[in-house]
């Protein structure tokens, strides 16, 4: 009893300096955050990021210099107060007329470019600000397919499921072990009682491969059944044949249609502009992808971080971070000086939906005259980590879209007169494809 409650003592003694540490650590570094600039730096970090994460960093230059303890900077450095900064903030052309020194010398080291004006912020707002770019960044992020944390995490995990997957084998092991004595000992008991076991029939038995080959109409019936089942799985083999339903393949660089069109609500034909106007939707230019990642140099994914299916899968901030290093390396993009270095390298991107050369399909017929939308062909996209292949894209799988689908006539006026004329010589309520000729071969095979 003794021991247990010194060790107690031990405990409680260790737990309270621990304890009276970390919030004596806290409030030093309060106090240190405290000294450089008043503020909500909760605030301070909505504020940052609607008004000036598009052309600022924390930790990095970018579009504008790195705001990283700005304030202590200025006041050390450059002898700026706060006053300053709330001036600049909010009327930076002014300031660079005034003939601020260190307004014209930011000026003209950024390309003469001035920062644009935030008159609506009050003191407080840029206050907040701030007190932001005064707490210490995030740690830096790497830019590699994985990391040792994601590694780490994973790593404990799998290390909990094998535990669990030991401790059940072994649970089964005891439980084979124990009805191997447990009929051991009834057999030795039964034996001791002077009690016979019943034994195999000492008759020997027609073998049953022999019994079988002598019934004549049961080999029969098994061959017509064996034969039928070959020739269903024989013809499901040649139906998928040219099927890819489901074909997800990797490629060079990883583009998540679940953060872009469904975290970020990018519109499909953002990116696939020619499928309004063309047979095909074509592959976007990587120019495209730079309109945001000139700005978007790492991922920051969700405040709440990413889910545990992701960190299995290896889709964490640093991997996405990864990849945005993979698109500047492929259109030669500079991040510091913010330049192109003209060394570009084409991406080999795998294509996922591939028709018959001798099947026609043209996207701006159904996508700008017919008002499909993409999800109806190519599934919940904005839910894909991976784009996949969703519809099996067959014969059948399009003429039953014709048939069975609802063509939009109001405000289509070609449509609205075919309609108009279904109606009076064939009293036709809905418009269908098929009803205007869509099941004809020569509409998609010619």
């Amino acid at each position: 009893m003794k021991k247990v409650t010194y060790r107690n003592q031990i405990c409680k003694v260790l737990g309270v300096s621990f304890v009276f540490f970390l919030f004596f650590s806290v409030s030093l570094l309060a106090q240190d955050d405290a000294s450089v600039s008043e503020g909500d730096a909760v605030k301070g970090k909505a504020l940052f990021n609607q008004n000036c994460a598009a052309c600022h960093s924390l930790t990095r230059k970018m579009t504008g210099p790195a705001l990283e303890k700005v304030e202590s900077r200025l006041s050390e450095d450059e002898g700026l107060d706060k006053e300053w900064l709330y001036a600049w903030i909010k009327n930076s052309p002014g300031v660079i007329k005034s003939g601020d020194t260190y307004a014209n010398k930011i000026y003209a080291e950024y390309n003469k470019a001035a920062m644009t004006a935030f008159p609506t912020l009050s003191n407080a707002d840029i206050d907040n600000i701030l007190a932001y770019t005064a707490a210490a960044p995030a740690a830096p992020v790497v830019p590699v397919a994985g990391t040792a944390a994601s590694a780490v995490s994973s790593q404990s995990s799998s290390i909990s499921n094998n535990v669990i997957l030991g401790a059940l084998v072994f649970v089964f092991a005891l439980l084979v072990v124990m009805l191997f004595l447990v009929n051991k000992t009834l057999k030795r008991i039964a034996k001791a009682n002077g009690v016979e076991l019943e034994e195999e029939n000492a008759k020997k038995k027609l073998p049953i491969w022999k019994a079988f080959a002598q019934n004549q109409f049961l080999v029969l019936v098994t061959v017509i059944f064996m034969m039928l089942g070959g020739a269903y799985f024989v013809y499901g083999y040649l139906m998928q044949v040219g099927v890819d339903q489901g074909y997800a393949p990797i490629q060079p660089i990883h583009y998540s249609h679940k953060v872009h069109a469904g975290d970020n609500k990018i519109e499909c034909k953002y990116c696939h502009s020619s499928a309004r106007v063309s047979k095909t939707s074509g592959i976007p230019a990587l120019n495209v992808c730079m309109n945001c990642h000139k700005s978007i140099y790492e991922y920051k994914g969700n405040p709440e971080g990413p889910s545990t299916e992701d960190i299995a899968n290896g889709y964490t901030n640093e991997f996405y971070t990864g990849e945005i290093k993979k698109l500047y390396a492929a259109v030669g993009w500079d991040e510091e000086s913010q330049k192109y270095t003209g060394e570009s390298k084409p991406v080999e991107w795998v294509r996922i939906h591939n028709l018959p050369d001798f099947a026609y399909f043209n996207h701006s017929q159904h996508v700008s005259v017919a008002g499909v939308e993409c999800q109806t062909c190519h599934g919940p996209v904005e839910e894909m980590e991976i784009m996949e292949q969703f519809a099996p894209l067959t014969m059948g799988w399009c003429v039953n879209c014709h048939r069975e689908t609802n063509v939009k006539v109001e405000g289509n006026a070609y449509y609205e007169k075919i309609h108009s004329e279904l109606s009076k010589k064939y009293g036709v309520d809905k418009l269908t494809a098929a009803q205007m000729g869509g099941l004809e071969c020569g509409k998609c095979h010619y």
